[in-house]
């Protein structure tokens, strides 16, 4: 017989309405004004880690309103955010599912210490959760690995997670710090993170920013953090790039990077590029992965349980 109910409870739903009205209310208490982008793009982010859906008249699903939002503040829309779905391909599992609810915000004038600040308030007023402390990715990733994320050479870096059975059997990515970093980063230390509260980690490497400023003054450093809790990503942030030059040889070598992976468009998005050349104000924004977050308020094992149809019930 086939299961066609839903994975949700109906008070699991009410908690959800309740989230989501939450979060509306915190970002107009702080005038922040919601916005709608498209959700079918013409060209999906350029970065190895986001792979779009392609629909079959052209184009994609965006797998975050990343561009259409930036496009909005270089029009002079001031703060900004946006609530609802997005779309990854190849993301199913515990903690993943290939269409879910994001929540993302930007803020002109913002550093990035003032979007971890805000991105714990928010998580304290939705969540009913005190926030733990910040670290740097440095710290975090040498008290699991003993290795130093930004000067180990990439051998060292792949040679620890290969002692550590981490690494894929197919792996041959042997000059690709990136990888290397994200796979570790990952598997052996995001789990240490956020255990008794969420916790937040800066200045990640900026061996894979794209979108992302960097550090003028320390090399290899991306002006980036990330929130986790219990062990699992919740928000991703960063001051953000505002150059377009910059912008457009990153996005070439990810291109590059990933031309053979399915889901990466063959053109860049020229109209990100021309509004960022129009003048992107200085800016930082978050993006807070909803279900997730719910999932742990309600102390599920994973998000099938926060959908109403997760991608097995769809």
């Amino acid at each position: 017989m086939t299961d066609w109910r839903p994975g949700a409870t109906r008070a699991t739903l009410v908690r959800r309405a309740r989230l989501l009205a939450d979060m509306r209310a915190f970002m107009a208490e702080r005038d922040v004004l919601e916005v709608s982008t498209p959700l079918i793009a013409r060209a999906a982010p350029a970065e190895r880690g986001l792979a779009g859906m392609q629909v079959e008249q052209g184009g994609y699903l965006v797998p975050s309103p990343e561009h259409g939002l930036k496009r909005l503040l270089a029009a002079g829309t001031g703060a900004i955010y946006q609530l609802g779905p997005v779309f990854r391909a190849g993301e199913a599992g515990r903690w993943h599912n290939p269409e879910f609810w994001m929540l993302e915000w930007y803020r002109p004038g913002a550093t990035m210490a003032d979007m971890v600040a805000e991105t714990a308030d928010l998580i304290e007023a939705v969540a009913g959760v005190a926030c733990g402390g910040v670290r740097e990715y440095r710290q975090v990733f040498a008290a699991v690995t003993g290795l130093d994320p930004i000067d180990s050479p990439v051998g060292e870096l792949a040679d620890w997670a290969r002692r550590h059975q981490l690494a894929p059997a197919t792996a041959d990515a042997e000059d690709d710090r990136a990888f290397w970093l994200d796979l570790i980063m990952s598997l052996a230390v995001q789990p240490t993170l956020g255990r008794d509260a969420p916790e937040c980690v800066v200045d990640f490497p900026a061996d894979d920013a794209v979108l992302v400023a960097t550090d003028a003054t320390r090399a290899g450093i991306a002006h980036r953090f990330e929130w986790f809790w219990q062990g699992v990503e919740l928000a991703n942030g960063a001051r953000e790039l505002t150059d377009a030059d910059i912008a457009r040889q990153r996005m070439q070598r990810e291109r590059r990077l990933g031309a053979t992976d399915e889901g990466h468009p063959a053109a860049l998005d020229e109209r990100l590029l021309a509004a960022m050349d129009a003048g992107l104000p200085e800016c930082a924004g978050v993006a807070l992965g909803v279900d997730r977050l719910l999932a742990l308020v309600c102390g599920f094992e994973g998000i099938g349980e926060a959908l109403t149809f997760d991608w097995s019930r769809r």
